[in-house]
This record gives C-alpha cells, sequence and structure tokens, in this order.
C-alpha cells in the first residue's frame, strides 16, 4: 500500500520555489547599456488620432418600454404568478420546495408572494441595466430566460402533484 510522505512533497515545492525565485534573479539582473545608443535614433512615437466615439446605429436603439419588452414583462409576470400558485399549491399538499432561496421564503403566502414579486422586480431591473449598457441582445435574453424557468417550475410543479 502506498503511503504517503509530506517530505517529498514540501522538497519539490522548495525545489520549485528555489528555481523560480533563481530564474527570476537572473532576469533582474540583465541591465540595458544606454552608451551604444544615439539619441537620434531615440526618437518619441509619432502621436496617434484619438480615437473618435462610436455611435449606436439608430435602428439598434430603443425605448425600454417597447412593445416587445412591454410583452415580455408582461410574459415573465404571468409565469411568475403561474409559479406563485403552483408552489403555493404543491406545499400546501405536502410537497417540497427544491430552489433553497424560495424554500426560505415557502413558509407563509406572503413569504412567497414577496419571493417571486422581488424575483420578477429584480429580472425587469437587470434588464433595464443591460439596455442602459447597450447590451440589448442581454436585455431580452434575461427576460426570455427567467419565463423558461418559471414555465420549467410551473411544469415540475404540475407534473408532481
Amino acid at each position: 500500500m502506498p503511503t504517503f510522505c509530506i517530505g517529498r512533497v514540501v522538497k519539490r515545492k522548495a525545489a520549485l520555489l528555489l528555481l523560480f525565485l533563481g530564474v527570476c534573479a537572473m532576469a533582474g539582473a540583465q541591465q540595458i547599456s544606454f552608451a551604444g545608443l544615439h539619441p537620434e535614433a531615440v526618437k518619441p512615437l509619432p502621436f496617434e488620432k484619438a480615437a473618435e466615439p462610436t455611435t449606436v446605429p439608430e435602428t439598434s436603439r430603443h425605448r425600454f418600454w417597447d412593445r416587445k419588452n412591454s410583452l415580455l414583462f408582461a410574459a415573465t409576470a404571468a409565469l411568475s404568478t403561474a409559479d406563485l400558485l403552483a408552489t403555493r399549491n404543491n406545499l400546501q399538499n405536502g410537497g417540497q420546495e427544491l430552489n433553497p432561496v424560495t424554500r426560505a421564503f415557502g413558509n407563509s403566502t406572503a413569504g412567497l408572494t414577496a419571493n417571486f414579486a422581488g424575483e420578477t422586480a429584480a429580472v425587469i431591473g437587470l434588464s433595464y441595466l443591460f439596455h442602459k449598457s447597450g447590451h440589448h441582445k442581454l436585455e431580452r435574453a434575461t427576460t426570455i430566460l427567467n419565463m423558461g424557468a418559471s414555465a420549467t417550475a410551473v411544469t415540475f410543479d404540475v407534473i408532481h402533484h
């Protein structure tokens, strides 16, 4: 049966450390001689033109509460409500909440309602942050991803009820 020897491991680590420090010390000992350089050979780099700020094309700009986002947020709220009702029904009939965050609020209907309302508000808030930073695909993907998670949870609760 092989035995584990701590001394062998420490010796290997110490050897690697010494090797690393030795290589670093040799690299640090190198110096550049400026004696052979001619002043005219050392010229400053020419200034580059400052980068122009880019503008977002007009077609990709949209208002945050446009028709698409309004429909997505309404669907998110509806699926979150369905998830609340399915979870509440499941818990009242002796079921168990699998989400550890929601489980902390699962003792009361008010707690579950606050959890799902907060989740919906957080999704809309995160979507708004993505909108303000110009990440419009992520803005919509956040809402769609949450809708998928809520739909999956509702389906799971309905199947296992």
